[in-house]
């Protein structure tokens, strides 16, 4: 969720792990998926943290009622080594702050610069990497779309303008409905079964060359990139947010039912499982 370079509030938020969970956490028999995200991101006010809490709570309610053992991996608290994330079946890359112009290219600041946490950058890209080369799926949304295409090479769009098609404000609501359009022939168009959609938006950022390694797999009606994928890997990014509840739940259902079934094939063909563990949490200074 890149979508706050206006600030309605002041002041730093602090979002809790058990804020997120969700009150029925299921029975966690599935194949193991753990769940990036960034909790308490640098600039977050107490505007953007009741967004988070909402987006990440129904993420994880959404892996529960599909019975995933899933984890929740706080990328801002003191980060695990990657090879514990990449034990998992599968990995979900929720939104969050910007992604660290640098890491592509542009040096910075850049306009509307907002929540960048280069750690969490750096740990999610090594990741995203790690989990392409051993076959673990990922599935990317917003943010970590857009890390997915930085971590194989390409570029973003540090500041959208004009941003009218993807973002709101703080007036009349920061995310919106926008439509998209889903190219032909891509896991992303199979998974969602249509080629058009209605879509919850509310970012300022967006890739802007696609990575060589990756194709295009979504377009605005603006031409903005709006999802990506790897050809050769189940690795899909959406820059949209299935997981905002204001929206439809059937395009969140679809996207988290197919990154567990690739989940359950990984750990099938042998995949093993680490022991379960949880992030420690830490505030933003």
């Amino acid at each position: 969720m890149t979508a706050a370079p206006e600030a309605a509030t002041t002041g730093a938020a602090v979002i809790h792990a058990a804020e997120v969970v969700p009150a029925d956490p299921g029975p966690r028999t599935g194949p193991r998926v753990d769940v990036l995200v960034s909790l308490n991101f640098p600039d977050l006010t107490e505007h953007v943290a009741q967004i988070v809490r909402r987006f990440t709570r129904v993420a994880l309610t959404g892996c529960a009622r599909l019975g995933l053992d899933w984890r929740l991996v706080d990328t801002s608290a003191d980060l695990p080594p990657v090879a514990e994330v990449l034990a998992a079946d599968g990995l979900l890359l929720l939104g969050g702050g910007d992604v660290d112009s640098e890491l592509y290219g542009v040096p910075g600041p850049v306009p509307h610069e907002f929540g960048v946490d280069r750690a969490a950058d750096l740990f999610c890209v090594e990741a995203i990497r790690g989990a392409v080369d051993a076959g673990v799926p990922v599935l990317a949304v917003c943010r970590g779309a857009q890390l997915l295409n930085v971590a194989f090479g390409g570029t973003l769009v540090p500041d959208l303008d004009p941003a009218h098609l993807h973002r709101g404000d703080y007036a009349t609501g920061l995310f919106i409905d926008e439509h998209v359009s889903l190219d032909p022939g891509t896991r992303l168009e199979a998974v969602l079964g249509c080629r058009e959609l209605t879509v919850r938006s509310g970012h300022h950022q967006a890739v802007a060359d696609v990575a060589p390694a990756l194709r295009r797999a979504a377009v605005a009606d603006d031409g903005v990139v709006e999802g990506v994928e790897h050809p050769d890997a189940w690795a899909v990014g959406v820059q949209w947010h299935p997981e905002d509840d204001d929206g439809p739940s059937a395009p969140r259902d679809l996207l988290w039912s197919a990154l567990a079934e690739a989940a359950a094939a990984r750990r099938r063909a042998g995949a093993t499982s680490a022991t379960a563990w949880w992030c420690p949490e830490r505030t933003v200074s």
